[in-house]
């Protein structure tokens, strides 16, 4: 029952954070795609009323006309509509799922004892860990190298140049505690509660203070909105990391291979080097380039990652399915059997193991993700085995 309803949990849960997500992406760019699409205004009355920007469109049978002022419009509407539950709730849903699914069961889940032998309260700890100290660092990165005296916004590509660095060491290092999988979430997870924390300290306070300021009659500071936007754009070059890391816990091709850090390394520099393009290109820039590095970088990314087949022994007949029976009875059954069928996968038959061939060879033979974290000891020999049985046919 437990585990049933942990299931109804992931689900929920899963599918809050998607929705929330997408609502939440879409509109960071769309800001970007507006702000870099917006054209100085010809209209007299527009530039008298401090209109820096507008745009004209065209979407579901009706035209709209954007505007954008310097920092605020002389009469400040009652009405206005805040972006920020989207972000909110995108952190607080995935924190949740990633409780459900890894914190819950962090020995199955975050633990590797061929990458580091510790205790699961320990692992748990050094995962909120990684939460807290990528806000931190990141923070004072931003407060130390992006902000002049005057509070202004300062040296950015040295900023962006800093935190790349940074990300890449939480990746080495998430890589050398945590099992594959479960590290590239972490990290994940950690750029996320960057980009959530830059709407929650930042964005959102520093919007607040220009409408409490005009609201009183006092001078309003461009810093607020200088600062803002350059968390908000930071934000937006983050977005494909925190993707491609959440989506790669679905492939063990990535996540299981001895260079993995280096593997998280390059994908997500290619989505926000992907991300740069698109940006450059709304600007008008030509950053063709962007995109041949890209695909250079997804070309080693494939070689890199390629499945290495088995080497059979010279000579050696393909096993009998009672031998592989007797190896998957003793690594997989207890977590594909009768009483528990992780995925809907059971391989406590000769006809359910036949029929489930295929998937084992390329779960446990080609990307060697199962068993998880190698939780059973499965050794190479019994790898081979179940690899010869396969290729030769997977008889009876």
């Amino acid at each position: 029952m437990e585990s049933y309803l942990l299931d109804w949990a992931n689900l929920l849960l899963r599918w809050l954070h998607i929705v929330t997500a997408i609502a939440w992406i879409g509109a960071s760019f769309y800001f970007v795609w507006l702000d870099n699409h917006l054209l100085k205004p010809e209209a007299p009355e527009l530039k008298a009323r401090g209109v820096d920007g507008e745009l004209w469109a065209v979407h579901g049978g009706g035209f709209y006309n954007p505007q954008k002022y310097l920092v605020a419009p002389p009469n400040l509407p009652q009405h206005l509509h805040w972006f920020y539950w989207e972000s909110y709730w995108t952190w607080m849903s995935g924190f949740a799922l990633f409780t459900v699914l890894y914190l819950f069961n962090a020995e199955s889940f975050l633990i590797d004892r061929r990458v580091h032998d510790w205790s699961a309260p320990a692992a748990i700890a050094s995962a909120l860990g990684f939460l807290a100290a990528g806000w931190l660092v990141y923070d004072q990165i931003c407060r130390r190298f992006g902000h002049r005296k005057d509070g202004s916004i300062g040296n950015d590509g040295l900023v962006l140049g800093l935190i790349a660095v940074f990300v890449a060491f939480a990746a080495w290092a998430a890589c050398q505690l945590f099992a594959g999988r479960a590290a590239f979430l972490i990290v994940g997870a950690m750029i996320a509660t960057i980009m959530s924390a830059n709407v929650f300290f930042w964005i959102i306070p520093g919007q607040k203070q220009v409408i409490a300021d005009m609201r009183a009659g006092r001078p309003v500071s461009p810093v607020y909105g200088q600062r803002g936007k350059q968390r908000s754009v930071h934000n937006t070059f983050l977005t494909a990391p925190v993707l491609v890391s959440m989506l790669s816990n679905h492939y063990g091709m990535l996540y299981s291979h001895d260079w993995n850090w280096l593997v998280l390394i390059l994908l997500m520099l290619g989505g926000s080097l992907t991300r740069t393009w698109f940006v450059k290109r709304h600007k008008g820039v030509n950053a063709w380039p962007l995109l041949v590095v890209v695909a250079l970088m997804l070309a080693a990314l494939l070689w890199l990652v390629r499945p290495a087949p088995p080497v059979a022994a010279a000579g050696s007949a393909a096993p009998s399915l009672a031998q592989v029976q007797a190896v998957v009875t003793q690594r997989c059954v207890m977590c594909h059997g009768a009483e528990l069928a992780q995925k809907g996968v059971r391989l406590d038959s000769a006809e359910a193991l036949r029929a489930q061939a295929p998937q084992v060879y390329q779960q446990v033979v080609l990307q060697r993700t199962m068993p998880l974290n190698n939780a059973t000891q499965i050794t190479e020999d019994e790898r081979a085995l179940i690899g010869r049985w396969v290729q030769g046919g997977a008889r009876p």
